[in-house]
């Protein structure tokens, strides 16, 4: 874990922290960035929750989040996978073959999405969810983009029991962040230091 005051100012606003922890992530040449990945990977497969889960959903990497390509080349076989699609404020989850880019297409981000046509996967049948994260805490605390996608899809109640895992690089994962009422803790976080459950698993907000 890295330790806050060496990566941000703990007074610092969200969106401060979110520049500075942005900017220390695509500070990462393109091999380091790599090799994490592949680090972290690794580790994510050896978790039981990651072992045991049948439907797993993810996201496509930008600005140098984690690849997690090689987790889809071998740990993907025997799973379902999903990725979202941004609809107005909210995240629709689509079938995805693993490794299947090209069937791909970007969205209103800018983001690569699936096709709106390609089947959708039913709540129930979701396992695990990966999340992306510009950092993340011990505590479960997450700092997004700030656009709430994942927060107001966690706080639903067909989702809130939903297993979490924040994914984010070792450098991102720090002893506490800033929240508000809205927010909804992680379930657990992985780097390419090791992956972890926390205590509590179910969905926790600031206010729990």
């Amino acid at each position: 874990m890295h330790d806050l005051s060496f990566s941000v100012d703990a007074t610092a606003t969200k969106a401060q922290q979110r520049k500075q922890f942005l900017r220390q992530r695509q500070q990462l040449s393109t091999a380091a960035w790599q090799q994490k990945s592949k680090q972290l990977c690794c580790h994510l497969r050896q978790m039981p929750v990651f072992q045991s889960a049948h439907t797993v959903l993810s996201f496509v990497s930008i600005r140098h989040e984690p690849d997690l390509t090689s987790l889809y080349a071998q740990g993907g076989a025997h799973r379902q996978w999903g990725l979202p699609r941004c609809v107005d404020k909210t995240l629709v989850w689509h079938h995805w073959q693993p490794g299947a880019f090209h069937t791909l297409q970007t969205g209103a981000y800018g983001i690569a999405e699936p096709h709106p046509d390609s089947p959708q996967i039913p709540v129930n049948e979701v396992d695990l969810i990966l999340v992306p994260a510009l950092a993340c805490s011990a505590q479960g605390q997450r700092l997004g983009y700030g656009g709430g996608f994942y927060d107001r899809l966690l706080s639903h109640p067909d989702w809130h029991t939903k297993v979490t895992i924040g994914i984010v690089f070792e450098v991102a994962y720090v002893p506490t962040l800033p929240t508000d009422a809205w927010d909804c803790l992680l379930q657990g976080v992985c780097t390419e230091a090791g992956g972890m459950l926390f205590s509590d698993t179910s969905c926790r907000h600031k206010s729990d």
